[in-house]
C-alpha cells in the first residue's frame, strides 16, 4: 500500500502546473489557431506558386487573400472594440464590413468566371482562403485575451 501511495506521489510531482491568467486562452487553442492559418495560408500560396495560372492572375488571387486577411482582422477588433464599449465610429464599421463581404465576393466571382483551373482547384482555394479567414480571426481574438489577461495582474 505504501508503495503505491508513493508512486501516487511522484505522479503528482510529475505533472507541470501550467499557470493560466483569467480569461487567456489555452495554449492548445493558441496553438490550434496558429496552426491553422499557417496551415490554410501556406496551402493556398504553394497552390497558387504551383498553379498553371498567368502571372496577374496569380497577383489577382494573392491580393484577394492579404485584403480578405486584413478585413476579417479589422472586423473582428472592431466588432470586440463596440461590445467592450470602446469607440469605433460608424463609418469604420461599415468599411470593415464591406471590405470582408467585397474580400469574400471577389474570392467567389473570380473562381467562377476561372476558366483555367478545375472545380476541384477552385473547391482548394476556396477551402484555404474561408480557413485562413478564420483563423486570422482567431489568432487576433487570442492575442487580445492573452494581452488582456496579462494587463489585469
Amino acid at each position: 500500500m505504501s508503495n503505491e501511495h508513493e508512486v501516487g506521489l511522484d505522479r503528482d510531482n510529475l505533472k507541470k502546473k501550467v499557470e493560466r491568467k483569467e480569461g487567456e486562452p489555452t495554449a492548445a487553442f493558441k496553438g490550434a489557431s496558429w496552426a491553422a492559418l499557417i496551415v490554410g495560408v501556406g496551402a493556398y500560396l504553394i497552390g497558387l506558386f504551383n498553379a498553371g495560372m498567368e502571372l496577374n492572375e496569380k497577383g489577382y488571387y494573392f491580393a484577394i487573400l492579404i485584403f480578405g486577411l486584413y478585413s476579417s482582422v479589422s472586423l473582428q477588433k472592431a466588432v470586440r472594440d463596440r461590445d467592450e464599449g470602446i469607440p469605433v465610429t460608424s463609418i469604420y464599421y461599415g468599411i470593415s464590413w464591406f471590405a470582408l463581404i467585397v474580400s469574400i465576393s471577389l474570392m467567389g466571382i473570380g473562381l467562377y468566371n476561372a476558366g483555367s483551373i478545375v472545380l476541384s482547384e477552385k473547391g482548394f482555394y476556396g477551402m484555404a482562403f474561408v480557413l485562413s479567414l478564420f483563423a486570422a480571426i482567431t489568432v487576433q481574438k487570442n492575442v487580445r485575451d492573452t494581452q488582456r489577461a496579462r494587463e489585469k495582474d
